[in-house]
C-alpha cells in the first residue's frame, strides 16, 4: 500500500512540476510545486489529486498551508488549473501572510480568492474582510467588506 502512495506521489510530483513553466498566461505558479501531505488520493480519472493532513504546496516564491488540498490539472498537459484549499488555510509570500478557513487558486486569472474570515498581514498592518481576492500576478488585492488596521511608521 505504501509502495503504490509512493509511486502515485511521485508520479504526482512529476507531472505537476514538469509542466509548471509552461508558458501560457494561463500558468503563473512561479517554478516548480511540491505538495507534501500524510495522505494522497489520486483521481486519474477526474483529474484531480486530493491531500489531506498537513498539507504544503511550496514554489519559488510562495508556499500554501492547509488541512485539506484538491488539485485540479488538465487532462491533456498536466497543467495545474485549480486549486482548493480548505481549514487552516495560511499563504506566505514574502513579509506577507494570509490566512483563511477556505481559499482557491485559478490557474486562468492568477489569483487566490480567501473567504471564511480572510486576514492578510504586512508587517504590523493588518486587512480583514468578508471575502480576499489577490491577484498574484500584479500584487493587488480586492477585498469585501474590508476592515484595514495601519500602523505609523515612527520616525528617526
Amino acid at each position: 500500500m505504501s509502495k503504490r502512495l509512493f509511486i502515485s506521489s511521485l508520479f504526482l510530483f512529476v507531472v505537476l512540476s514538469a509542466n509548471v513553466f509552461s508558458t501560457e498566461k494561463a500558468q503563473q505558479i512561479q517554478g516548480p510545486i511540491t505538495i507534501t501531505s500524510e495522505m494522497l488520493t489520486a483521481d486519474n480519472k477526474a483529474h484531480t489529486a486530493l491531500f489531506e493532513n498537513s498539507v504544503v504546496a511550496r514554489t519559488t516564491d510562495m508556499t500554501i498551508y492547509a488541512d485539506k488540498m484538491l488539485v485540479y490539472y488538465n487532462e491533456n498537459t498536466g497543467n495545474i488549473t485549480k486549486i482548493e484549499a480548505n481549514d487552516n488555510v495560511k499563504l506566505i509570500k514574502a513579509n506577507r501572510v494570509i490566512t483563511s478557513k477556505e481559499a482557491t487558486y485559478y490557474a486562468d486569472g492568477d489569483k487566490v480568492i480567501f473567504t471564511g474570515e480572510p486576514r492578510a498581514v504586512e508587517g504590523e498592518n493588518v486587512v480583514t474582510g468578508k471575502k480576499m481576492t489577490y491577484l498574484l500576478s500584479d500584487d493587488r488585492f480586492l477585498v469585501e467588506d474590508s476592515k484595514v488596521f495601519l500602523q505609523r511608521k515612527k520616525e528617526k
